[in-house]
């Protein structure tokens, strides 16, 4: 098992401090969020917490995570990182396979590439994206960027894009992964089709083994059950070396930690003193056990 920290939309002077002490206290992967912007008028609804509300986002920092990680690789050593996850639909797929290659030819083999679908129409309006058939556009995105990834010539003739063959230089010599995000149906096939790996942020032990399972089932239907995948899992179950052990029977392959809710509308008032010591309190009482 491995442990992922998540640090919730921080202050950006934290993300600093935390990651060097995530990576000296024990932890395996440090994971962003991702969020392009706040529309001042738009629709109330939002699938992740209790009333669907979105106002408690309204102010809270996010940073791009394709800036913040390089910078935050060159100084640590050895952490990962991971994004839970980047928007992946609203962007442009040929300039996000040039990011993405460049930071895996810069930070070598330490990212995950976690990808998702906003559930919200104002990001597609912001970035001047199609709503409609926007889970296709996210299959044809993720077949594009590992088509680009080879470093080969690489076309793509698609019912949402087409693209004359062409080549990137340079890519790096490791496969980064793309990890899916989202529980519906839809989301666990793209996981199981095309993705090597899978995040849930939420779910019981039970909801978890269920779509494991389900993701398996696909991973099989599509000739793929023997290649090197992950789950990841934001969870309660997480917090006990007990609750550890039922995941890593469940499948769960990394577990991501997060100390603060912020779906509960409650502002980040804690210093990075406070942060670094409920790190060192998991690592005491949980990563440690687990690992003896």
């Amino acid at each position: 098992m491995k442990f992922a920290y998540h640090p919730t939309m921080c202050p950006p002077d934290q993300y600093l401090p935390l990651a060097k002490a995530a990576e000296d206290i024990g932890f395996d992967t440090f994971t962003f969020p991702d969020s392009i912007c706040y529309p001042q008028e738009g629709s109330d609804v939002y699938p992740y917490n209790d009333d669907g509300t979105r106002d408690f986002l309204d102010g809270v920092p996010f940073l791009e995570p394709f800036v913040a990680i390089p910078y935050l690789a060159a100084a640590t050593e050895n952490i990962r990182f991971t994004t839970s996850v980047i928007k992946l639909a609203i962007r442009q797929p040929v300039i996000v396979a040039k990011q993405l290659s460049s930071l895996g030819v810069l930070i070598g083999d330490r990212f995950g590439f976690g990808v998702g679908i906003s559930p919200w129409p104002e990001d597609f309006l912001a970035s001047q994206i199609p709503w409609e058939k926007r889970g296709k556009r996210m299959d044809e995105m993720m077949e594009i960027v590992n088509g680009l990834m080879t470093g080969e010539y690489f076309g793509y003739d698609g019912e949402i894009f087409q693209m004359d063959p062409i080549k990137l230089c340079p890519v790096p010599d490791h496969h980064i992964p793309l990890l899916v995000g989202g529980h519906a149906k839809p989301a666990l096939r793209r996981a199981g089709r095309i993705g090597d790996g899978w995040i849930s942020a939420g779910s019981s032990l039970q909801e978890l083994t269920q779509m494991i399972d389900q993701i398996e089932e696909f991973r099989t239907q599509y000739g793929r059950e023997n290649i090197p995948y992950e789950y990841h899992a934001m969870t309660e179950a997480a917090y006990t070396v007990e609750g550890l052990a039922d995941l890593e029977k469940a499948g769960v392959t990394e577990v991501i930690i997060a100390f603060r809710n912020p779906y509960d509308g409650k502002p980040d008032t804690q210093s990075v003193e406070e942060k670094i010591g409920m790190l060192h309190w998991y690592a005491d009482n949980v990563i440690h056990p687990y690992r003896k």
